[in-house]
């Protein structure tokens, strides 16, 4: 199992610098490569080969004029960067083919310097660890590093990255075995909400923290600032990186949020069922700035991996599932409701329900049926059988292909 860890570094101004040429270096190989290729494209030519980029633009490029700084820069960088415009074109091909699943992957686009995120992939040959605590990366030097938790293992690369307010970050990619946790008596199904978090199906209300909406006032103010200042001017780029640095503080909140409650589920119980949602559809709504808020997608995946990592049971219920129509208590269906209503009275049976809390207990039994027949496939609301919903297989560095199976152990993740 791969899994990905990461680490808050401090370069000084020298080595900030060396990384600055190399993200520059790494994004011209990049798009003098993908020009060449689209070039060829255009004229009816063969794709050009990696071996003859890697010869033109790499080794040549160094030896003209216009690209001789190209070897300022660690070699391992270039030709990292060439690995990972070949994997883009490969995503590309496969989904255009239909080998990869799930939603359709567009051509590699050409990288600009004014991207707020820069990176670098490095494999072994170009980094090591010191035993002083510092990471050793090739022409930058040693860089000082905060160690908030031990590697299990020796990592096989490092990806190092620059965010949009400034930030410098280490990530090391690890091969390790699975974390299998003492077998728990309980499962539970998790309905994912925004007045609530999350509900799970013993009751238990998981509040939403709505970090973006308790921050709006400061952003506000923020952006408000950003706007008055003349575009190009330096007072216009510090007011920029305050405003960056607020969003990331956000960020940071919400996904520290997901891990402590994905974590603390996964530790209680043995199997978890959760709602396959259409956080895209429901994106472009009324409650859009609510659902990125509350950031479903991430939470799911964390507790899909973090299931594989630690032997439980995880299973997605398609979102088709009526789960909001059935009475949990008699399996009566009911008709759907309006989302204002919260409570309802099953008419067959007259049991009072929170629509939240019966959705969960519904979620919970569709998913055991799902794991007890061999996650066969979940009727929709007409009793019609519908296609399972496609499953994140485990990523890579430079992106993967998305299955479309369930297991139960989940799908490893980084």
């Amino acid at each position: 199992m791969q899994l990905r860890y990461n680490y808050r570094a401090y370069p000084d101004a020298p080595q900030r610098g060396a990384l600055a040429r190399a993200f520059g270096c790494a994004r011209v190989v990049w798009n003098d490569c993908l020009r060449d290729r689209r070039q060829a494209h255009a004229a009816g030519l063969a794709y050009v080969t990696s071996a003859e980029l890697s010869r033109l633009r790499i080794t040549q490029a160094k030896r003209t004029e216009e690209r001789a700084w190209l070897a300022d820069v660690s070699a391992v960088v270039l030709q990292q960067s060439l690995r990972d415009l070949d994997t883009a074109y490969q995503n590309f091909f496969d989904s255009i083919t239909g080998k990869r699943r799930g939603r359709k992957v567009g051509p590699p686009r050409y990288k600009s310097k004014k991207d707020t995120r820069q990176s670098i992939r490095l494999n072994t040959n170009a980094f090591s660890l010191r035993e002083n605590g510092t990471v050793y990366v090739a022409k930058v030097g040693h860089l000082k590093v905060t160690w908030s938790r031990r590697l299990p293992a020796a990592p096989t690369s490092l990806t190092v990255t620059k965010d949009g307010c400034g930030r410098y970050f280490l990530s090391f990619v690890v091969d390790t075995r699975p974390d299998v946790l003492p077998e728990a008596q309980t499962d539970t199904g998790i309905d994912l909400g925004l007045s609530a978090f999350a509900i799970l199906s013993d009751g238990t209300k998981i509040s939403a923290p709505r970090f973006l909406r308790r921050a709006e006032r400061k952003l506000k103010r923020l952006q408000r600032d950003l706007s008055r200042k003349q575009k190009g001017s330096k007072n216009r780029a510090k007011a920029r990186i305050k405003v960056a640095r607020q969003h990331a503080r956000v960020a940071d909140r919400r996904r520290d949020f997901h891990h402590q409650a994905s974590t603390r589920i996964i530790r209680d119980n043995q199997a978890v069922y959760v709602e396959d949602l259409a956080v895209s559809g429901l994106a472009r709504t009324r409650l859009a700035k609510s659902v990125h808020d509350a950031g479903w997608s991430a939470f799911v995946a964390m507790l899909e991996y973090k299931a594989a990592r630690h032997g439980r049971t995880f299973a997605r219920v398609d979102r088709a599932f009526p789960s909001s129509q059935v009475c949990s208590a008699c399996g009566f269906r009911d008709g759907p409701k309006p989302l204002h209503v919260r409570e309802w009275t099953c008419s067959a049976c007259g049991t009072v329900h929170d629509r939240d809390h019966n959705a969960a207990r519904n979620l919970l039994c569709e998913g055991r049926r799902i794991v007890a027949a061999g996650r066969a496939e979940t009727l929709n609301a007409c009793g019609a059988p519908v296609r399972r919903a496609p499953v994140p297989a485990q990523r890579g560095e430079a992106g993967s292909p998305r299955k479309g199976q369930t297991t139960q152990a989940g799908i490893p993740g980084l």
